[in-house]
């Protein structure tokens, strides 16, 4: 239509152009919407603010970020529909830090915050993880009186469970006047990460009660949370009740969820079986859920035939080259180890380095395994030393099965004193004031014996330390962890 007017030589406007670009939006057709672009340009509508507010839009939701932020520029005068649209095509995009400069930017403006900019903002947290950010949001949105709107109390529930206050998001949730789909989502996948699976499975059949009807998402939310809490029985029923009795054909997440599940509890020969039998074909995800569970286990000969299958999938993933290291390593079998680390060297492929990172006084402070750049170094050893005596005193013997190096015993032990994530809980006891949990976050999985060290130290010191490494959070209290030694 929009092609018949030109050629009739129809005289275009604002509203044509706003519908033509939300109409590529729909589609979507970013080539034609970019032409457009520069069509209203030329026509002088492109310093108009509802079409600018549209290309931001047809730009955020395909992706073109740097197109978006330059057409966002363009516009002289910005409103709220401009920030917000701006905000949300940086949330949708990863670009989460931008997301919250942008509404930083747009508060000291004064510009009105709709509800909707509000759940785009609180995503972007939930990406970052940033507690106290996404708290001073929050008292935000109970100031201008959004707390009751359905979506933005998803995204809070959605922002604490990723940030690490289950509670928090249990409070946001049980307070919610009405909820929806995403809601019952987001409080299961929370419960999930946090290592509460029963109580996640206790807020499906709520839901249930309740009337809603799962959707695709939330039988991967319930897998998941029987993966995490070992609920292998469970598992089974749950896959098979969300084929028979609500008719959702299992995709590649419920298949890669229910390997994670058999492999997390040793059922390594039945995970594999489960893998051949299914009707896709197996993903990374599957492969992936298989090596990690074959390096627990120490099922070498399968997880050698799970990483050559990701090799061939993914053939520039580092990941895959180090478990299978660790698996080697983890057997004494250093000749392989060599071999698959020159593998890595040939392609010009470098392990990812182990880092973890705190925030304390709106400041993050990163660590890596024996870091000594940090000004409080001497402190944090000095620390560190003291509580591996008192582990020591009380009986506590590093694994050193966890240092997967070539090395005499006695390196292998100094090796694991300093772990980034050890060095970065140091770093809060001496800088957090005692009553405030002390949070970190890693971004590789945590090692067994950083597992077992942080839940005496959570003991001995009185406090309460909140891990978030890639797979779930582990909260620390009294010797005790939130997964339950499982994960």
């Amino acid at each position: 239509m929009f092609e018949q007017m030109r050629r009739a030589n129809v005289e275009n406007n604002c509203i044509t152009f706003c519908s033509v670009l939300n109409a590529c939006v729909n589609i979507p057709a970013l080539d034609q919407g970019k032409q457009i672009h520069a069509l209203g340009f030329k026509s002088g509508f492109g310093v108009d603010v509802n079409v600018g507010n549209a290309l931001l839009d047809l730009y955020g939701k395909c992706g073109c970020v740097e197109d978006a932020r330059i057409a966002f520029d363009e516009i002289p005068a910005r409103n709220a529909v401009s920030w917000g649209a701006m905000i949300a095509g940086y949330a949708q995009n990863g670009y989460n830090e931008d997301a919250v400069d942008s509404f930083r930017r747009m508060l000291r403006e004064g510009i009105e915050v709709s509800e909707y900019t509000f759940s785009s903002v609180l995503k972007a947290c939930a990406g970052l993880a940033a507690l106290e950010q996404g708290r001073q949001i929050h008292s935000n949105v109970i100031k201008t009186k959004f707390d009751s709107d359905v979506y933005v109390g998803s995204a809070l529930v959605d922002m604490y469970g990723k940030s690490g206050s289950i509670d928090d998001a249990c409070q946001v949730f049980d307070n919610m006047p009405q909820r929806n789909i995403v809601s019952w989502n987001a409080m299961i996948a929370g419960c999930s990460q946090h290592g509460h699976g029963k109580k996640a499975l206790q807020f499906f059949e709520r839901m249930q009660s309740d009337g809603l009807k799962p959707n695709y998402i939330t039988f991967v939310c319930v897998l998941s949370a029987c993966s995490h809490a070992g609920l292998v029985e469970k598992g089974r029923f749950y896959f098979d009740s969300m084929v028979e009795d609500y008719g959702i054909t299992p995709g590649a997440e419920h298949y890669a969820c229910i390997v994670d599940l058999l492999g997390r509890a040793g059922l390594l020969g039945e995970a594999e079986e489960f893998m051949k039998i299914i009707p896709l074909k197996p993903t990374a995800s599957m492969w992936g859920a298989l090596l990690g569970a074959c390096r627990v286990h120490g099922n070498m000969e399968l997880g050698r035939q799970a990483a050559e299958c990701l090799f061939q999938l993914d053939p520039q993933d580092s990941g895959t080259h180090v478990l299978l290291s660790n698996i080697y390593a983890a057997a004494n079998r250093w000749d392989d180890v060599e071999k698959v680390r020159s593998m890595m060297k040939d392609i010009g492929m470098k392990k990812e380095p182990g880092c973890s990172w705190i925030g304390v006084k709106n400041k993050v402070h990163s660590f890596h395994a024996n870091d000594k750049a940090h000004p409080l170094t001497k402190e944090i050893y000095a620390l560190l030393d003291k509580l591996s005596g008192q582990m020591k005193e009380a009986g506590h013997v590093s694994d050193i099965n966890f240092v997967l190096l070539d090395v005499e015993e006695q390196q292998k032990e100094d090796f694991l004193c300093y772990h980034s994530e050890k060095l970065a809980l140091a770093f809060g006891l001496l800088s957090i004031p005692p009553g405030i949990p002390i949070r970190i976050m890693k971004n590789l999985r945590m090692c067994g014996n950083c597992h077992t060290s942080i839940k005496f130290i959570s003991s001995t010191v009185g406090r309460e330390v909140v891990v978030r490494d890639t797979n779930r959070f582990h909260h620390f209290r009294d010797n005790t962890c939130s997964c339950g030694d499982y994960w």
